[in-house]
């Protein structure tokens, strides 16, 4: 039902991490300065500008003088040592990367690599953004410890759920991020809540009603609201470093495992949801909730977590308590 990691396997998943989080550390601290500064001559005088991006577009911060030259050399300096600290970080996060795929570790499609990482460099992992769908079942095997052999794998596209409880005000989180990794991406006109690239790679958009309102009006693309995303919102997200199938890294914050099977069981009974999605929905709910009850000890699955369950799922909860499995390391193999 699980085969656990081999020593060599989760040495190398804790080395990523680590490593993933001195590179995003420094990432981070670069995306926080200004694009550029530079002196500009005009009119026979000189100022300081802070450049926006790489067309040279920005803003005069003043006259010439004693006190920018200061800051014009202390951003240079700083730039210089970030670049260091980035590329340093990165030979050894490289490495790593290498290690956990030569090793086989649980892989994403390597699409949704710069989305994630992009997402992560904007601070938008840490509660603007969940990742649902199929590729948060690589997050839970990490979290799990191990291989769930018979899980579906990942289809052509990728699911992200909007969980910002801060209310945006004409701030584009969502579509600055999408357009910085490939400027193609363009919105889906038949479906609003969905972006696609050159290559026809799909993003696909997702949000509870309770969190609807905090998108900014102007922001991309737009979501439905659906009331069953409010059951993602709920518990413990995973947060794991995974491997993407070309070797890149990238973290993903993935809904509470319980709650994200139960909402697969769920769905996979929809007439609403696409036929030929309900068998993955059930197969895939299914040996998530066994890997929770297996090897999540800290993802409790008992009278005290499903008495908090909405009656629309506790029949579900029921169905597989009738044949959870044994938590015993006999269930390894």
């Amino acid at each position: 039902m699980l085969r656990s990691f081999t020593d060599e396997q989760a040495r190398a998943l804790v080395n990523l991490r680590q490593r993933y989080e001195v590179w995003i550390e420094a990432a981070r601290a670069r995306a926080a300065l200004p694009y550029d500064l530079r002196r500009k001559e005009v009119s026979g005088k000189a100022y300081l500008y802070e450049i926006r991006d790489r067309s040279g577009n920005g803003k005069s911060l003043g006259p010439w003088s004693d006190e920018l030259k200061n800051r014009f050399e202390a951003f240079r300096a700083e730039k210089q040592q970030l670049k260091e600290r980035i590329e340093a970080s990165r030979i050894a996060l490289d490495e790593s990367s290498r290690l956990a795929r030569a090793l086989r570790v649980p892989m994403i499609a390597s699409e949704a690599g710069p989305i994630l990482r992009e997402a992560d460099r904007r601070g938008l992992l840490d509660g603007t953004l969940l990742v649902v769908g199929t590729n948060a079942v690589a997050a839970y095997a990490l979290e799990a410890g191990g291989f769930m052999p018979e899980i579906p794998d990942e289809t052509a596209g990728f699911d992200l759920a909007w969980a910002e409880t801060e209310q945006q005000d004409d701030v584009q989180l969502l579509w600055d991020m999408l357009k910085a990794v490939d400027p193609t991406f363009t919105v889906n006109t038949e479906r609003t809540f969905q972006a696609r690239n050159a290559k026809a790679y799909e993003v696909e958009i997702l949000v509870a009603p309770s969190r609807a309102q905090t998108m900014a009006r102007t922001d991309r693309p737009r979501p439905v609201p659906l009331p069953e995303q409010e059951w993602l919102l709920v518990g413990q997200p995973v947060d794991q470093v995974v491997i993407c199938r070309d070797g890149s890294p990238a973290r993903i914050v993935a809904p509470d495992p319980r709650w994200f099977a139960l909402q697969k069981f769920w769905m996979s009974e929809q007439p609403k949801r696409n036929p030929l999605k309900r068998g993955k929905d059930a197969k895939q709910a299914l040996l998530i909730l066994n890997a929770v009850a297996l090897a999540m000890p800290h993802y409790p699955l008992n009278d005290e977590f499903s008495a908090k369950l909405p009656d629309e799922l506790k029949p579900y909860y029921s169905r597989w308590s009738a044949q959870r499995p044994e938590t015993s390391t006999a269930s390894w193999r």
